[in-house]
């Protein structure tokens, strides 16, 4: 498919026409002194754009839309509700929505016979758990007024991860990731098992590390000091946050950092600090991510200072030897990464951690996601049928000795009744589940015997038990949490194999083939016809021989969809032959620390 990206800014438009099929550039351009101040409005640039791609067969058009807020998570086909939603954002993102839309709208008018596809930079971001995207206010007074975080930059971390994901050859939901997409505007985000589990721009894109002409985090005390200087107004404050703060506040020079790092060397000392404070908020995220994830299997370095600037990265690297990274100075000095090279590796033969840098192509991530949503999600009411599901209460899967230390030396567990999957049954064992303030006793043992000891639980599980699981596949415990197992015969202390588990579909490979999804794809179901409709979204595709078709929800997702007895929903599929909206996995599957380097 033939996707016109354009991505409308304040004063430009840049654009791409994508060959999704091929991954790859027909034609790029771009538009310059657009808006009020330019030369041309928006409408007049976009007609521009349609003149360079008239003999172009455009098939869709996708647009980059910062902003999407509480409602817009994914990508979405335009109407007139999704235009007016996106104009009510507009406050969250005063310089960018705006522009957007009326790069939309200009768009739409033109070329109203293809469909047309907003992205949101805003929609990776959508998993942050609850406790990563609350700020520290009253709930009356934060939710009314829509404060809450969201995260930036979505489709370059998505993106970049992936490609770090499949040069690693690891599974990306098996991986654990700080993606670093630092330029003019830059941002941190922990990606845990393929998830935004964090992410250092908040509410708006003012939050986090320090930019070109952004200041990154501030004190709210100091926001409150600016206001109450004589002269000052909400307007001149916003001006001097967002335009003249960051590296060329700092520098005194601008914000490009080859210039600050030319007037550096000269011995400017504003020039140095500016460089000194940037390498030490961004190394000091890095860390702060790894302990949210429990771990870290590789940091990845995108964007225009994250791809070119060598020295900033072996700045921002120092320091990080006590995580298990090691820089290879030769390797960060070489490294170029291009659309024909996208990754190039700069961590040291011996490091376990491994650092990358990863050329982002949000235009590209941009087309496959509209070409995907521009064919139609295809919902299994239309073709293959219904999909079972089953609610899935807290439970436990123990290995041999485990299983001996609870029950007693050369125990077998005693069935009690058969699962759906095959050759899964329900025990008559049960164990309890002890935290740091509740325990949870009489919790039902599993069969057969696994390899590593796994309990599931509920967020609400969590909660009363006191202890913060993460978000897993099945046999994905590493960094998972700790919890204590009590048996008749004695307990165990687990250091880790507490999880939430991640929801996900059982399928055959007949099942794989009939829905045109692959093991590891995450989809989305819709469960309608009961009390409350709802759409689970990152359902994860489990694909084996032996399993019956059926999704697995947790008590929390159950109750919240009101599902009864007899349940079942309709998957929604992303197109097969154009990149999807999910991330697919390679599919050689290994640890992080056990990839062969040298690629």
């Amino acid at each position: 498919m033939l996707v016109l990206v354009l991505n409308c800014g304040s004063s430009s438009v840049k654009w791409k026409v994508v060959d999704t099929a091929a991954r790859a550039a027909v034609r790029v351009g771009l538009v310059e002194r657009v808006g009020p101040s330019g030369e041309v409005g928006h409408a007049q640039a976009v007609e521009r754009v349609l003149a360079q791609v008239a003999d172009l067969a455009v098939e869709a058009v996708g647009h980059r839309v910062v902003h999407g807020g509480e409602d817009l998570t994914a990508p979405v086909r335009i109407d007139a509700d999704v235009e007016a939603t996106i104009e009510r954002l507009a406050p969250l993102a005063p310089l960018h929505n705006p522009v957007n839309l009326a790069g939309i709208r200009a768009a739409r008018a033109r070329l109203p016979g293809v469909p047309h596809v907003a992205v949101f930079d805003t929609a990776f971001h959508h998993t942050l758990p609850r406790r990563a995207r609350t700020y520290a206010l009253d709930p009356a007074v934060a939710e009314p007024a829509g404060i809450r975080r969201f995260g930036f930059h979505g489709t370059s971390h998505a993106f970049v991860a992936r490609e770090a994901a499949a040069w690693l050859e690891v599974p990306l939901d098996a991986l654990r990731l700080v993606t670093l997409h630092l330029g003019n505007g830059a941002s941190a985000c922990a990606v845990e098992h393929g998830r935004s589990v964090e992410t250092s721009m908040g509410m708006t894109p003012l939050e986090g590390l320090v930019m070109g002409t952004r200041s990154g985090d501030l004190d709210p005390g100091a926001l409150l000091a600016l206001l109450r200087q004589e002269g000052a107004t909400v307007d001149s404050v916003d001006r001097l946050l967002h335009h003249r703060s960051g590296l060329a506040g700092l520098s005194g020079a601008g914000n490009d950092l080859r210039d600050i790092e030319e007037r550096a060397a000269a011995g400017d000392d504003r020039a140095r600090l500016a460089i000194a404070v940037f390498a030490h908020r961004v190394r000091k995220y890095v860390g702060a991510y790894a302990a949210a994830m429990g771990g870290l299997d590789a940091v990845v370095f995108t964007g225009g200072i994250g791809e070119n600037a060598v020295a900033m990265r072996r700045r921002i690297l120092q320091r990080l030897e006590f995580l298990g990274l090691v820089l290879d100075e030769d390797r960060n000095t070489a490294a170029r990464v291009s659309p024909d090279r996208r990754v190039a590796e700069i961590s040291d033969e011996t490091s376990r951690v491994r650092a990358l840098v990863v050329a982002t192509d949000e235009e590209l991530e941009i087309a496959l996601e509209a070409a995907a949503v521009a064919r139609g999600q295809a919902a299994v009411a239309d073709g293959p049928g219904q999909i079972p599901i089953a609610i899935s209460a807290r439970h436990v899967h123990l290995d041999r000795a485990t299983t001996d230390a609870l029950f007693g030396p050369g125990h077998e567990l005693t069935p009690r009744s058969p699962l759906s999957q095959t050759g899964q049954f329900t025990c008559e064992e049960t164990v309890s589940l002890i935290g740091p303030r509740h325990r949870i006793d009489g919790v039902r043992v599993l069969g057969p015997l696994r390899k590593q000891t796994q309990v599931e639980i509920s967020r609400t599980d969590e909660f009363f038990l006191g202890v913060d699981a993460p978000i897993r596949a099945s046999g994905h415990l590493e960094g998972s949490a700790p919890i204590t197992l009590e048996g008749p015969k004695g307990s165990v202390q687990l250091k880790e194999g507490l999880i939430c588990s991640w929801r996900h579909i059982h399928m055959s490979p007949d099942d794989a083939r009939r829905f045109g999804v692959d093991d590891g794809d995450q989809v989305q179901v819709e469960v309608s016809g009961g009390p409350r409709d709802l759409t689970f979204g990152d359902v994860l595709i489990r694909v084996h021989p032996s399993f019956r078709l059926e999704l697995h929800l947790d008590t929390d997702e159950g109750n919240a969809a009101e599902l009864s007895r007899g349940a079942t929903g309709c998957l929604h599929r992303l197109d097969a032959a154009e990149g999807r909206l999910l991330s697919r996995r390679p599919t050689r599957r290994l640890r992080a620390s056990e990839a062969r380097r040298g690629r």
